[in-house]
């Protein structure tokens, strides 16, 4: 514990470095780069101050400073000013285009301090980062070619020349980049369009950009994109087959089934559902004889069908897509009708009066 006295000389001792602090007898300025290893020599402040060697130890040359860590002290044998703490540059100065550090050599008998200031250099120890793993772009596959899209930025915790400089993107058959540069605030990167997307080819593309500081040597750090190709209805819904043929027997009972329709359509989602119905055509209604269920495609017997009558039917069937802008496809069924055993036959008797001689 500090006696009353003592505290008292402290804090005079305190005051009046602050007084000196803007008035020093002199002013000095080093550089060292960050990183550099404790025991580095910044300076000989006994040559750039003219003071003897000898003098420094006799008058009680201390450095002080505001910062929470010693980052440098001196020998008092050599006058040599050198790194006593770990100099992190983007710890002290993030983002700032000059960082310097300011401490105070004060020597007693008589008080003097000298203010002197170190700036601290930028080493490329930082890669670019970006701030997600991963980034999902949703593109339409009837965007047109040309059209751009928005990528996020890298970042450098070092700065000027040790900054992010470029981007570069992984070879692709349908994409480009177009990197911009923003002067003091660095460079961007657009995403550019230029092959159409066919999502029925290829509904996911991964891509990888990768950012590149200027350092030497360059460091980077990358990000993988990841684009979903959104369906357009550019696809016609396509029957098995362009015609049908098929036979029931006459008199089926309703309900039977004549034929279950298949269409497919390489859309996706709303664009893919499809819906099926008859065609009618001139005075033949085909609902009046079969039943269609429009989202199974399944073709019954309605109503009673005779041979006798019509021995085949053919009939138009459509598919047609559920899109904003629907799209359709046509087929034709030909149902040929068995005969069936279902009539007796029938004599037809015609009496007649012809006179006949006896002989």
């Amino acid at each position: 514990m500090c006696s009353p006295r003592q505290e008292e000389y402290v804090w005079i001792r305190i005051v009046v470095l602050l007084c000196l602090w803007d008035c020093s007898a002199s002013h000095l300025s080093y550089s060292i780069s960050e990183e550099v290893n404790k025991g580095s020599v910044v300076g000989n402040i006994a040559k750039d101050l003219n003071i003897k060697v000898q003098d420094l130890y006799q008058r009680d040359l201390s450095i002080v400073s505001s910062y929470s860590k010693k980052y440098f002290d001196v020998n008092l044998q050599t006058g040599n000013l050198f790194v006593n703490d770990r100099i992190d540059r983007e710890e002290l100065c993030a983002h700032l285009a000059k960082c310097s550090l300011t401490i105070q050599a004060v020597l007693n008998n008589p008080m003097t301090a000298h203010r002197i200031e170190i700036n601290v250099v930028d080493v490329n120890d930082n890669s670019p980062a970006f701030m997600e793993n991963m980034f999902v772009l949703n593109i339409s596959e009837s965007s047109l070619t040309g059209e751009r899209f928005f990528l996020p930025v890298a970042v450098d915790a070092d700065v000027g020349s040790n900054s992010v400089k470029s981007y570069k993107l992984s070879q692709n058959e349908h994409f480009s980049l177009d990197v911009q540069s923003g002067g003091d605030h660095g460079v961007s990167a657009e995403l550019v369009l230029n092959t159409a997307l066919d999502r029925e080819k290829q509904s996911v593309i991964t891509l990888v950009l990768t950012a590149i500081d200027g350092g030497k040597p360059s460091r980077s750090g990358s990000l993988q994109i990841h684009v979903n190709v959104i369906d357009a209805n550019d696809n016609v819904p396509t029957f098995t087959k362009s015609l049908y043929k098929v036979r029931v027997k006459e008199n089926a009972p309703p309900g039977t089934i004549v034929l279950i329709l298949n269409a497919t359509d390489l859309d996706e989602g709303i664009n893919s559902k499809i819906t099926y119905s008859f065609n009618k055509r001139g005075n033949f209604d085909p609902l009046k004889i079969f039943d269609l269920n429009a989202e199974t495609g399944e073709i019954t017997v309605k109503s009673n069908i005779d041979y006798e009558e019509t021995q085949a039917y053919e009939v138009r069937v459509q598919a047609k897509d559920q899109g904003t802008s629907p799209r359709s496809a046509q087929a034709k069924l030909l149902i040929e009708i068995i005969d069936e055993n279902d009539n007796a036959p029938e004599i037809a008797v015609t009496s007649l009066m012809t006179p006949v001689k006896e002989d």
